[in-house]
């Protein structure tokens, strides 16, 4: 069984490209546009991992990633986020922080690689 991997980002190009690459790397993948249906989504997708940009048009991803790690039935999910204007380095360490972040432009592989350290873990 594949693992399933949810893509939470506003940007349509962007959803397409990492779908595309996941799918063909044997990943299950679900995406979102926007922040409001994360929870339903979790619930009927039942990802394994959450990749999710922090600039989000509707939501800001860290709240999004805190609202899933203070959760307890979601606490132990996996998300690493994804940013082109933040440095989320010195937030791993903080209550409701992400597993592991990418800054933009990331590298395809450098993610994948990231994705694969996560989903061992």
């Amino acid at each position: 069984m594949n693992k399933k991997i949810l893509i939470l980002d506003d940007d349509p190009d962007i959803l397409d490209v990492l779908s595309y690459f996941l799918s063909e790397n044997g990943y299950d993948i679900e995406t979102l546009e926007s922040g409001t249906k994360v929870f339903e989504s979790i619930n009927h997708f039942h990802p394994d991992l959450i990749l999710m940009d922090v600039m989000l048009a509707n939501m800001d991803g860290r709240k999004i990633c805190r609202a899933i790690k203070l959760t307890p039935e979601t606490k132990e999910l996996p998300i690493i986020l994804i940013s082109g204007t933040h440095d989320l380095s010195e937030s791993l360490n903080q209550r409701g922080a992400p597993n592991d972040f990418v800054a933009k432009p990331f590298d395809i592989e450098q993610l994948l690689h990231k994705i694969e350290q996560q989903l061992a873990a």
